[in-house]
């Protein structure tokens, strides 16, 4: 795909950006432990001639180019975390750390936006652009401890990219209101008596009690959502019992609501909270509810996503710049910088020809074209919002 920007991505610039994906996908690190690639980071922005950069929030990156100075600030954030999960891709460039995989595209996101920064350093922009390079957006507090420590001071708007592999390399889905779902992870812990397998009625086992909690909750789902709401309930763990002739007195069940609108939330939150107290006599048994670290719907500024649009326009053919449809019910941390400045994240399209697996998958591949893609379009973006601030 040719981009039809005025600042290309040349031949050069896009493999340089390559081998920097590469190099971070070789050696990819968890939340907060991405002291590695943030040295990678800080030492291309020097190459490249960046001078003001800070190392923030342990492991984050924030870099300022651009008129000195002028007042206005425009953030152009790349997370870079990696996930607790094996490779299988059997790429030449795979993940030489035992059970660390970048199978969420932040390898990329990183490249894209170090090449956003040459092309800004390039062109000499009239305007103050703030380069972001976010830990920990897995973990989802990344973003919390960075607005923490300032980096979204003095911001007029905020704008993000993600990689996405539902769609063509050369898309760029743009939306305004939310494109990402709640998310409220919670946990709950159960308490019984343990005893003697061949005695259940001298025990209150638990993971009788457990296996019936989890599947009662997906009526939560299916009997008191409306069906035009999405909504999704997930058990992602359960850990209970030590071995085959011990009736379990402990459980612990973790896991996940994802939901597009506010009273869709309210509604399974209150529900759940209803389901565990009731299960709880029923079945005899301690039941305690936790909630943790609730992350907030990404909700698009509509004057940011007409800004994000303009740019996408002007980086791939106007019939490439589409809606991405329905809210996704994945949770992103970007949130958190929109409850500070208006802003908007939109999703490139990468998709591989052949088997590859989905996000978070051990098989996760995407096109290393989508590349010139999101550094063209995170440069155009910062130009396209100086440009309609001056008109202003």
């Amino acid at each position: 795909m040719r981009l039809k920007s005025v600042h290309n991505v040349s031949p050069q610039l896009h493999s340089w950006m390559r081998d920097i994906r590469e190099k971070i996908h070789q050696n990819p690190e968890l939340s907060f432990e991405e002291f590695s690639t943030a040295a990678l980071i800080k030492q291309n922005l020097g190459e490249i001639g960046v001078n003001s950069i800070q190392q923030v929030a342990g492991t984050g990156v924030v870099a300022e180019i651009g008129t000195s100075g002028s007042s206005v600030v425009v953030g152009l954030r790349a997370d870079m975390d990696a996930l607790p999960v094996t490779e299988e891709t059997g790429l030449e460039y795979a993940s030489i750390v035992p059970g660390i995989m970048h199978c969420c595209g932040h390898d990329g996101h990183v490249a894209m936006l170090l090449g956003a920064a040459v092309i800004l350093k390039e062109m000499e922009i009239s305007g103050r652009v703030r380069l972001i390079f976010q830990p920990a957006e897995e973990k989802g507090n990344g973003a919390e401890k960075m607005i923490e420590e300032g980096v979204v001071d003095g911001l007029a708007a905020m704008f993000g990219g993600h990689i996405d592999t539902h769609y063509e390399t050369g898309v760029i889905t743009v939306d305004e209101g939310i494109i990402c779902a709640y998310a409220d992870p919670f946990c709950i812990q159960l308490s019984g008596s343990s005893g003697h397998a061949a005695r259940p009625h001298e025990c209150t086992d638990v993971i009788v009690a457990a296996a019936f909690l989890i599947t009662s909750l997906q009526s939560l789902v299916s009997r008191e959502i409306d069906p035009n709401h999405a909504a999704v309930l997930t058990i992602g763990k359960i850990r209970a019992g030590e071995t085959h002739n011990v009736i379990a007195g402990k459980a612990l069940i973790e896991g996940t609501i994802r939901s597009t609108h506010p009273q869709t939330r309210e509604r399974m939150l209150s529900g759940l909270k209803r389901m565990v107290k009731g299960f709880s006599f029923q079945y005899a048994v301690e039941a305690e509810l936790h909630f943790s670290h609730v992350m907030p719907a990404v909700d698009n500024n509509c004057l940011a996503a007409s800004t994000a649009r303009v740019a996408a326009r002007n980086v791939v053919p106007e019939g490439n710049v589409v809606s991405q449809g329905p809210s996704s019910l994945g949770g992103e941390d970007f949130a958190f910088y929109l409850k500070e400045v208006p802003g908007c994240m939109v999703r490139f399209g990468a998709k591989v020809s052949g088997e590859a697996g989905p996000a978070h998958s051990p098989t996760f591949l995407f096109d290393d074209d989508v590349l010139s893609v999101g550094a063209s379009w995170y440069a155009e973006v910062a130009l396209v919002f100086h440009q309609e601030q001056r008109k202003k």
